[in-house]
C-alpha cells in the first residue's frame, strides 16, 4: 500500500507534507514530456515519495510507471514548497506538497502509457502549453525552461 495512504487511516483528512518528485524530460528540439492525467489535464511525470526511496528514486520509478521511459542523469533544479502547495483534494484529504523538480535529456525506450495514472503522454513547445495543465506544473516549466 501506498505510503501516504497508510497514514490516512490515522489522520484522516488532516494536512500531511508529502514528499515527491516530477521530471522535465526534454527532447532534442527543447520540448517537455507532458502526461495527459485526465482527459484534457496534463503534468509531468511524478509522484510520491515511498518509503526507503530517495527523491531521485521516487523520480525514476514514476517516469518509468507513467511514460515506459529509463531516464538517465538526473539534475536537480529546485525544491518547491510552502502555503502555494497546499492542497486539498475533492474527497477532503489535504497535503502540502514538496516537490523536487529535476530536469533531464537522457532518456530510452518507447512512450507507453500505463492507461491508468497516463491518458496519454506528448512532447510540447514551452512557449506553446496546453491550457489544462496544471498551474504548479506550469509554474515549474516556466521557471526551470525559462519560458
Amino acid at each position: 500500500m501506498e505510503y501516504y495512504k497508510e497514514l490516512r487511516k490515522y489522520v484522516g483528512h488532516s494536512p500531511l507534507i508529502l514528499p515527491g518528485s516530477a521530471v522535465l524530460i526534454v527532447n532534442e528540439k527543447n520540448e517537455v514530456l507532458l502526461q495527459e492525467r485526465e482527459l484534457g489535464v496534463y503534468g509531468l511525470p511524478g509522484g510520491l515519495m515511498e518509503l526507503g526511496e530517495s527523491l531521485e528514486d521516487t523520480a525514476r520509478r514514476e517516469v518509468l510507471e507513467e511514460t515506459g521511459l529509463h531516464i538517465g542523469g538526473l539534475t536537480l533544479c529546485h525544491v518547491y514548497s510552502g502555503p502555494d502547495y497546499y492542497i486539498e483534494n475533492p474527497n477532503g484529504d489535504t497535503f502540502y506538497a514538496v516537490t523536487a523538480v529535476y530536469k533531464t535529456k537522457e532518456y530510452k525506450g518507447e512512450l507507453a502509457p500505463d492507461g491508468i495514472e497516463t491518458l496519454s503522454l506528448q512532447f510540447f513547445n514551452p512557449n506553446n502549453l496546453p491550457s489544462g495543465l496544471l498551474p504548479s506544473y506550469r509554474t515549474f516549466i516556466e521557471n526551470e525552461l525559462g519560458v
